[in-house]
């Protein structure tokens, strides 16, 4: 390249763009090439199931099929008999049909179930084989967070479908209907706080600072879009001042989100306080781009029954979610751990008796 083309910026820029569309290019090409062989993989699972082959072949049929496959389209991977079982159990998992879940495979779920790798599906279909809702949740989340094969697994192996969305909430109420299920989308119950480490007898200051010491991991267990804004976030209303636990914003909504923290069980005078934090947040907070302020109040158990009878009396956007939290420890556990200075004395001790001998 000659100098000339190397101190011009439009040439540089230029070469930069070709080599982005190239790329997308690319990976659009791998996406369809994945597409075409999930595909076949279904309609060969089809032919399995419907005609009942395997039952009709015996126990050999899927080593005969494989050899079979492997002559008459010699090398090409994906035809071993493992893998020719899963492309029986794959078009059965999502092409069951029930009264929760009416089916087609031309609708958009079947586009997204089209567009993730094979091996993510084979993950899927040994964790949720017979549950028609927890496998295409399984899919449509790793397209949403671009999970990684690894990540996917771990994620499986969790309680995210059974817990994700099933906060008790009003905001099919208090919301316009695309607000409104996206932001029960956001909500969990009960919220993982396993990452925790407590005393038993831990009071709400001490929950609020253990999850700001573990931000990362509080995000984490959010999920997607949230932002945080402040603890004990300030808020000053006329000559009054008050204090919210959590404030964070929720890019995917496009709002602010209150979180109240109780470390003890549901009362309905707990929306009381919440509700007004949401309305303040909206009035000295909000602006015209944002949409209407939620609130989550994250206690330790609630009875469902009195909660879905206390949403019906607040007229701000708000739900109600437990948390769950294994790692406690009796109060005077810590009190029974050396601290940092006796443990350096001690090492200090440690050294000075191997210079005597």
């Amino acid at each position: 390249m000659s100098d000339l083309m190397k101190k011009d910026t439009l040439y540089s820029n230029w070469i930069a763009e070709l080599k982005q569309k190239y790329l997308q290019q690319r990976m659009k090409a791998v996406v369809a090439v994945n597409s075409s062989l999930l595909q076949f993989y279904w309609n060969l699972g089809k032919d399995i199931s419907e005609k009942n082959l395997d039952n009709k072949y015996g126990s050999q049929f899927y080593k005969q099929l494989s050899n079979d496959l492997a002559a008459q389209i010699p090398n090409v991977k994906g035809f071993s008999p493992t893998n020719l079982k899963y492309t029986k159990y794959f078009y059965e998992l999502y092409s069951q049909q029930d009264a929760n879940r009416p089916q087609a495979v031309d609708d958009l779920e079947a586009q997204q179930i089209f567009s993730i790798p094979w091996g993510h599906h084979r993950f899927i279909i040994d964790k949720c084989r017979g549950n028609s809702l927890k496998a295409p949740f399984f899919v449509q989340q790793t397209i949403e967070h671009n999970w990684s094969r690894n990540v996917l697994l771990n994620f499986l192996d969790t309680d995210l479908f059974e817990r994700k969305g099933k906060a008790i909430t009003n905001f099919k109420q208090q919301l316009p209907a695309p607000q409104s299920d996206l932001a029960q989308e956001l909500t969990k119950d009960p919220y993982n706080f396993d990452f925790l480490t407590l005393s038993d007898d831990f009071k709400e200051k001490e929950l609020e600072n253990a999850l700001v010491d573990n931000m990362t991991r509080f995000l984490m267990e959010l999920g997607t879009g949230f932002s945080f804004m402040g603890r004990q976030y300030r808020m000053k209303v006329n000559n009054s001042e008050f204090f919210i636990d959590l404030l964070f914003y929720n890019t995917r909504i496009h709002a602010y989100c209150v979180i109240e923290l109780k470390a003890a069980t549901f009362k309905p005078e707990h929306l009381g306080q919440l509700s007004f934090y949401v309305s303040a947040v909206n009035h000295e907070l909000k602006s015209e781009m944002d949409n209407p302020t939620i609130g989550i109040l994250i206690c330790k158990d609630k009875d469902e029954i009195i909660a879905k009878y206390a949403l019906d009396t607040i007229n701000s956007p708000v739900g109600i979610s437990e948390y769950q939290l294994s790692k406690l420890y009796p109060a005077n556990f810590k009190s029974s751990l050396p601290t940092i200075e006796e443990i350096e004395r001690e090492l200090s001790k440690s050294e000075l008796s191997g210079e005597d001998e």
